[in-house]
């Protein structure tokens, strides 16, 4: 186990290696060492705070891969192509792949290759998807766009409910919920 001091100066050195930067933001790196913890966490943050960096860093550091939850397609392929910039390993699922492109996206997750995954919120429906996540060495689940879970906000979507159902089959996994301001 690290001390504070050591967690803070791993994180400091990854922040630099992979993002370029010297300095969290305010409180990334306590939503971070909250997470490396292996805490549940609510992170709210304005919008370009930085919000992603608080589960894409803690997942390189943790042992397995991170499932984050994300509602749209087009967020979650910009948010591959940045990572595997960066040169880490990053997947998603969604209807557009086939089921050899899905089985290989399996493969490389519960070998370890894969850091970070990202799924939509209709995915934890997925008869497959169910029946293969408990494979993997999930890390922690991150629920982006956490806001949509509300059944009184406008931006209401009901997949997002299915997260209560998923989670109790990893009730040991630490849960990150993030949103803006």
């Amino acid at each position: 186990m690290k001390t504070e001091v050591q967690l803070s100066q791993l994180l400091h050195e990854q922040l630099q290696r992979f993002w370029g930067y010297s300095e969290f933001r305010e409180d990334q790196e306590a939503i971070i060492t909250s997470v490396i913890n292996g805490k549940d966490a609510l992170a709210l943050l304005p919008t370009g705070g930085g919000k992603s960096l608080c589960y894409q860093l803690p997942a390189i550091i943790l042992e397995g891969t991170c499932l984050v939850i994300s509602p749209l397609l087009a967020l979650i392929k910009d948010q591959v192509d940045a990572l595997e910039n960066l040169g880490i390993e990053a997947e998603f699922l969604s209807s557009e792949l086939d089921d050899g492109e899905v089985e290989a996206v399996f493969n490389r997750c519960i070998e370890g290759f894969t850091k970070v995954l990202y799924v939509s919120p209709e995915r934890l429906k997925n008869q497959e998807f169910l029946r293969r996540i408990p494979e993997i060495n999930i890390s922690f689940i991150a629920v982006d766009e956490a806001h949509c879970i509300s059944e009184w906000g406008q931006d209401f979507r009901p997949s997002y409910q299915n997260i209560k159902f998923f989670r109790e089959e990893f009730k040991k996994v630490p849960m990150l919920a993030l949103t803006a301001t």
